[in-house]
């Protein structure tokens, strides 16, 4: 019994040092999502956080602020999801298959 704890304390260490490894990753992660065939690209963090955004000089007219205005979001969106996405294999990696409850995300 005791040594099933120890093993299940060492394992739980190993997971604690991966997983803190995998949020120095996570950070590090530049991602971009684009929108308007990408006439308006935004960049993301590991966190979901926007770092860049470009926008075609063509759609920088008065009349169409409304649409750059959208665009802006609906790329901002599409960052994100990919965000998610790159977190949550990142974490299979990390925790080795290890069957985690739903919604544990460890902070990401």
């Amino acid at each position: 019994m005791i040594k099933d704890l120890a093993g299940l304390m060492k394992q739980a260490q190993e997971l604690q040092t991966r997983m803190a490894d995998m949020q120095a990753k996570v950070e590090q992660l530049s991602i971009e999502g684009s929108a308007g065939g990408g006439l308006v690209k935004v960049t993301l963090n590991g966190k979901g956080a926007m770092t860049a955004i470009e926008i075609d000089p063509g759609l920088l007219r008065d009349e169409d602020k409304e649409i750059v205005e959208d665009l802006i979001v609906a790329a901002h969106a599409e960052a994100r999801a990919k965000v998610e996405r790159a977190v949550a294999e990142k974490m299979k990696e990390v925790t080795g298959g290890l069957p985690l409850p739903p919604g544990l995300n460890f902070g990401f």
